[in-house]
């Protein structure tokens, strides 16, 4: 069955552009250049990807984001960004964003990131209900048959890929992974260029994680190779 893909995006050439690059793949494709309407199809109608402009009158994308994810939306949401504006990268990421694609982009690597986020949510959808792995370190349990991570018993509100990425860490302690390795591993793709997606969920996990993301105690530094999830603190 075809995969729906849904797109967010007032400027019309963009969105004629994506429209065609995404159906050229096979995928069943809706368009939409109004955030409240967007909203309410992401909100009411079925679709395995959401491709989501920050920049849109009314309801921006950040926004609608916000939104689907405090309704419980697990939606993939593709963002677009400015390419020189990292506060847009960092707040849709925050909101609860998987991927962002900078302005101007090219075709095959927006098909690439589209390709990426269907395979991956596609194979958590069939991992979900055969896993049923728990993790205990210290404070912090992580239990994969219901994505969920707690901390001194509480929950910590993560994103779909704040929650990959701890666990596929934390599934290898005291492993290091270079952040070529992460984004394969959990975005599906590897493109040197954007090693610093990798960078980016690290911060972001590490602010929802750490009582001093900046001397972090679970999710470590090694320094000229990558990242690795703390083997030292007792289970």
């Amino acid at each position: 069955m075809s995969k729906r893909i849904l797109i967010i995006e007032d400027d019309h050439d963009i969105l004629r552009l994506l429209h065609m690059h995404l159906e050229t793949l096979g995928y069943s494709v809706t368009t939409c250049d109004n955030g409240e309407q967007g909203l309410m199809r992401a909100l009411n109608q079925k679709f395995n990807l959401l491709v989501l402009d920050v920049m849109l009158p009314g309801l921006d994308g950040l926004e609608i984001c916000r939104r689907l994810r405090d309704a419980g939306s697990a939606l993939p949401i593709l963002m677009l960004t400015a390419r020189n504006s990292e506060l847009d990268r960092v707040l849709g990421l925050e909101m609860g964003a998987d991927d962002y694609l900078p302005k101007p982009f090219g075709v095959r690597e927006l098909q690439a990131r589209v390709k990426a986020l269907l395979r991956r949510s596609a194979l958590n959808a069939q991992m979900a209900p055969q896993t049923d792995s728990m993790i205990t370190c210290g404070r912090l349990k992580i239990d994969c048959s219901k994505r969920l991570a707690m901390l001194d018993q509480q929950h910590l509100e993560l994103t779909a890929r704040e929650f990959d990425l701890l666990f596929y860490l934390a599934s290898h302690p005291g492993r290091v992974f270079r952040r070529a390795q992460i984004l394969d591993a959990v975005w599906g793709y590897q493109h040197s260029g954007y090693e610093h997606t990798v960078n980016s969920h690290i911060n972001r996990l590490r602010s929802k994680l750490e009582r001093d993301p900046a001397q972090p105690q679970y999710v470590l530094t090694v320094w000229g190779v990558g990242y690795k999830f703390n083997d030292a603190i007792p289970a």
